[in-house]
């Protein structure tokens, strides 16, 4: 807990060609990251197919795109949402809203595949009756990257944080509470899910630029389905 980051990990994520039998070989390892922070390793790996095809039939509705910063600059993973609210960020900042500000219809309601999932990690991780109703769903390709950042822009900050990785491999970070704590950087495979909450609710986060890889599911691209309960109005 407090600002202290975890101790960096050892091994880099492989840019090698990823296949069933290696992904099999991590699951059922728990990393723990911090004191109500943990990697459940390969935990969606069963679900994966399902959940692959919920994410095609939710990007036929609201398709992936580039949404910019407040500040005008476009963000590097492409993103779409799903649930009873989405996250979005322009030119009027971030927040959530009911409806894609693209196409003026509700986000596609949340699968009941991505429902469960996060309910039951999130139970495995510790926080019982979890219930999201936000999905942002990013898709990134080599080079893509997240910024340091917090999770703050949801009411409801007693609820953990659900985040689901599908495709080739990525180095999450994760910090401590302050801005300036150096983060851990964590290598992240396809199903691994990682759920942080309580006193970790509130570290800074985010993906360091994706290595060049293939997937045989996806290829080039990495999933990542990050569920939330935002506290607000639908």
């Amino acid at each position: 807990a407090g600002g202290a980051a975890p101790p960096r990990a050892p091994h880099p994520p492989s840019t090698r060609l990823f296949d069933d039998e290696t992904d099999c070989a991590r699951a059922g390892a728990r990393d723990q990251l911090a004191e109500q922070a943990v990697v459940l390793r390969g935990y969606a790996l069963a679900r994966a197919t399902r959940l692959l095809a919920a994410v095609r039939i939710i990007q036929s509705t609201a398709p992936f795109r580039l949404m910019t910063t407040p500040g005008g600059q476009a963000m590097s993973a492409a993103q779409t949402n799903c649930g009873d609210l989405g996250w979005v960020s322009d030119a009027r900042g971030y927040r959530y809203v009911p409806s894609d500000p693209a196409s003026g219809r509700h986000w596609p309601p949340m699968p009941d595949t991505f429902r469960t999932l996060a309910r039951e990690a999130a139970a495995t991780a510790g926080f019982d009756r979890y219930e999201p109703d936000a999905c942002l769903i990013n898709c990134y390709v080599p080079g893509a990257r997240l910024s340091l950042h917090q999770d703050k822009d949801e009411r409801d900050h007693t609820a953990p944080i659900v985040s689901v990785s599908l495709g080739i491999p990525c180095w999450f970070l994760f910090g401590g509470i302050r801005r300036g704590d150096r983060p851990a950087r964590i290598p992240l495979f396809h199903g691994d899910v990682v759920v942080w909450g309580g006193l970790d609710r509130m570290r800074y986060h985010g993906v360091a630029p994706v290595p060049e890889a293939s997937h045989p599911l996806l290829g080039a691209r990495r999933i990542n389905l990050t569920f939330r309960r935002t506290g607000r109005p639908h």
